[in-house]
């Protein structure tokens, strides 16, 4: 014999009964069955909220009721031909009448007693149980309606009935002997106490139905059809990348059902468990499909023997509740009188965990809850209390339990660590753990908003460990960023296949427009972004990056703007990885760029700036290299302006300065104001980053500057800038021709030592290694304790939209 239970989608309409319908068939050609139904879907909420309704004098129940009608007349119209109807229509007519006379009984009274709350949601059942039962006798089928409410004796704890498994074990025997029909159908979650009052079994007591059935006459399977097929390794509406689980044992699907699978029923376990009765979870709408197996004998692949854990499981809307006080310490009885006053309240403790200093006791329950507990914790302990051994109980709401479930994790070290170590990294804070002694099971408590991120979060790292999914928000679509998107669209798919990388593109942002897509922004999408943009800043996209809390976040700074690097902290303290071409935040006030670089170390996140200095070389790598292996920088010399080498490798006093910078503007070496290169500006703060990050606390005030623009070309727009330059022609060829005739060049360069640092245009003869550096290279050339007699020389392209998109591209693989 076989049981199978349809849950409240399965028998939503006339459309999927028929496919429940052949279901039945199907599985009654080989087998005798017994089938357990719920009520249509949404029908037992209605009638529950009908009661409330009428208990609140709210005329609103009539038209609850009214739906509730129509929703079985016309499946009865549906499903019954016309000449057969009547019977079937008038017992519908009728039962929906005494559901009126309880609301108005209740109206009147205006009082909903739990005895009479089961009363009504059982009805439901006994509706919806009775047409499928009449559809199936109507097609000849072998069928009868069983009143299962009369088999299944429970104690009268109405809405939450306990079971007299033996003496419905016996009923359940003695009935199935009586009637050999080959399909028996009945409701589900209904039952009745001693007096035969109607008493239900708790939501999701469909299942547990049909386990009791099944363990009652040793059946062959419990099938449970839904409109899943079977459970998942996590919640599909969380994680798009959940797979089916195919097999599972009980104690692994038990655990998952607990903290939230709704898949199944966790009551509904123990019975078939117990009779070792292998339980099959199947899709209504995909009969085909496999399904999941729950059972004692499963036949693991060693690939699944290997796999550490099953599924993530998780449950919103808890509260935590603390309990402490130094009262509590080495006194016995504690948690029993906590434990104690919750069950009187009929509170459901979720999770428990408590120091080993007995100093507190945290306990996780339902928001629901919270109130009822509360008062009645307070109200136990208000002596010691009032004597300050206790102090009154805590509370934290808004929290989510997210639990690693998998029998295989016993014994196993190392599975905490990398949870916490997952989590951590993407800024997910951890309320309160709980890990029971059997090891299959490690939950924690997080904020409900983090919930979503951290089931991703975990999946990828249990699941999907051959891709790992990163989400870029780029700010600054210029040159540069142009050339670093057309770079990740052209490399991803040889970072997905050679190093299990994928990068999405999540969000982007200019000054004026920002778009954002959780699944990333294709190829096609980025041609006409600005078009279908909203409006943009730096504070409402990186608000809007917080608010989407994806894992993996990346911001990608690509802008010259001081407004952007304000984000940053906020970014970092929500463990978001910052890489930044941006010059700004890394050369800002010490104390500043102290504060950044502690924030992403406490946070667990990187902040990357290579592309500070030398576009794409790596300099700054090189001296944190050094500091980390023990040596210590004493001096710097460099070229470290691509612009400024390109303008004075390119004068020759043929063309003029202006023209000369007007071609380096236009080949993209500057920024969109010269004036912050000519200034010297631009290598100030470069050599200073340097120096900081060679561990010398630098400000940006305390470096020389020594410029070589006259002060009218400073003053005024870019436009007026360029005439200037062109009426101090005779300067700047002054300037060429004096190192020109000492067989010298011009070089704009960076020193630092001795602890100070200085800028300014110099004659550099040529046997310096700053003499044969062309286009617009850079060079860094570092003295170090270790590279004392022979320098650390650093050489190559230093500016271009080019190279300067690969060293932001470097740092976002760096950063992962």
């Amino acid at each position: 014999m076989k049981i199978l239970k349809f849950g409240g989608t399965s028998v939503a309409n006339s459309q999927n009964i028929l496919l429940v319908e052949n279901i039945i068939k199907k599985e009654s050609s080989k087998d005798r069955v017994v089938v357990i139904v719920s009520a249509l879907h949404g029908v037992t909420d209605l009638l529950i909220q009908g009661a409330e309704n009428a208990s609140e004098k709210n005329d609103s129940y009539l038209q609850k009721l009214k739906s509730i009608e129509e929703k079985h007349l016309q499946l009865v119209k549906e499903l019954i031909p016309i000449s057969e109807q009547s019977s079937l229509l008038s017992f519908v007519k009728k039962h929906c009448n005494d559901i009126e006379d309880l609301y108005n009984g209740i109206y009147v009274l205006g009082e909903l007693t739990d005895r009479i709350k089961d009363k009504i949601a059982s009805y439901g059942e006994f509706l919806s149980s009775s047409i499928i039962a009449a559809r199936l006798q109507q097609q000849k089928s072998d069928c009868l309606w069983m009143n299962s409410s009369e088999l299944i004796k429970t104690n009268s704890n109405f809405t939450n009935a306990k079971v007299n498994f033996d003496l419905t074990e016996n009923n359940i025997k003695n009935y199935l002997d009586q009637h050999q029909n080959q399909i028996i159908i009945g409701p589900g979650f209904i039952a009745s106490d001693d007096q035969n009052h109607i008493t239900t079994l708790g939501r999701g007591g469909s299942d547990y139905t049909a386990a009791i059935i099944a363990a009652a006459v040793n059946a062959e399977e419990l099938q449970i059809w839904t409109d899943v097929s079977g459970m998942m390794t996590a919640d599909p509406r969380l994680t798009s990348n959940a797979k089916p689980i195919a097999e599972i044992s009980y104690h692994e699907a038990m655990e998952l059902s607990h903290f939230g699978a709704k898949v199944i029923y966790p009551p509904s376990i123990q019975p078939v468990m117990i009779k070792n009765i292998d339980l099959t979870i199947k899709n209504t709408f995909e009969p085909e499909a496999l399904g999941t197996l729950v059972s004692h004998n499963l036949n693991i692949s060693e690939k699944e023997k290997q796999q550490l854990v099953v599924g993530i499981s998780n449950m919103g809307n808890i509260a935590l509740l603390t309990l402490e006080g130094s009262g509590m310490i080495g006194i016995p009885g504690i948690s029993a009188k906590l434990f104690q006053c919750l069950s009187n309240e009929r509170i459901n403790v979720i999770l428990i965990t408590q120091g080993s200093s007995e100093h507190s006791i945290t306990i996780a329950i339902h928001e629901k809850d919270v109130l009822a507990a509360e008062n009645a914790i307070n109200f136990s302990f208000s002596d010691d209390i009032e004597l300050k051994r206790v102090a009154p109980v805590t509370i934290e709401t808004g929290l989510s339990i997210v639990a690693l479930v998998g029998e295989n994790m016993k014994s196993r070290s190392g599975v905490s660590a990398k949870m916490f170590s997952c989590l951590g990294n993407n800024g997910i804070n951890i309320r309160t753990i709980a890990q029971g002694s059997s090891e299959r099971n490690i939950s924690v408590v997080i904020s409900e908003k983090d919930a979503k991120k951290a089931v991703n979060v975990l999946h990828e790292e249990f699941f999907e460990s051959e891709i790992k999914q990163i989400h870029l928000y780029i700010c600054g679509t210029g040159n540069v960023g142009n050339k670093l998107i057309e770079q990740i669209y052209e490399q991803n798919k040889y970072l997905r296949e050679n190093h299990l990388i994928n990068l999405r593109i999540a969000g982007l942002s200019n000054s004026r427009k920002m778009i954002f897509a959780d699944t990333g922004i294709s190829k096609n999408e980025y041609s006409n972004w600005i078009e279908i943009g909203k409006e943009a800043s730096p504070k409402g996209f990186a608000e809007e990056i917080i608010s989407r809390n994806l894992r993996n976040s990346v911001f990608v700074d690509i802008t010259a703007s001081a407004a952007v690097p304000e984000v940053y902290e906020s970014l970092l303290k929500r463990s978001i990885d910052i890489v930044a071409c941006n010059k700004i935040a890394a050369s800002s006030d010490f104390e500043q760029y102290k504060i950044l670089k502690n924030t992403a170390r406490n946070h667990n996140c990187s902040f990357h700036f290579e592309t500070n200095v030398g576009a794409g070389l790596p300099v700054i790598g090189t001296i944190n290299d050094l500091i980390k292996s023990g040596d210590k920088v004493t001096s710097i010399e460099a070229v470290l302006s691509g612009t400024l080498n390109f303008v004075f490798n390119n004068y020759d006093g043929n063309r003029t300065f202006s023209e000369v910078v007007a071609q380096a503007q236009k080949e993209g070496y500057t920024e969109p104001d010269p004036r912050l290169d000519l200034s010297g500006t631009d290598v100030a703060r470069k050599i200073l980053i340097l120096a900081r990050e060679a561990g010398y606390p630098l400000q940006f005030e305390e470096i020389e500057n020594i410029g070589f623009l006259p002060e009218a070309c400073m003053q005024g727009s870019v436009e007026h800038f360029y005439e200037k330059l062109t009426d101090y022609e005779d300067h700047f060829k002054t300037l060429f021709l004096n190192a020109k005739k000492d067989g010298k060049i011009l070089k704009y360069t960076a020193e630092f030592k001795d602890g100070k640092a200085k800028v300014g245009l110099q004659h550099v003869a040529p046997g310096s290694d700053l003499f044969h550096l062309y286009g617009k290279d850079n060079i860094v050339i570092f003295k170090t304790l270790r590279y004392s007699e022979q320098p650390l020389v650093i050489k190559g392209a230093g500016a271009g939209a080019e190279v300067t998109a690969s060293g932001i591209f470097a740092d976002i693989i760096r950063s992962i």
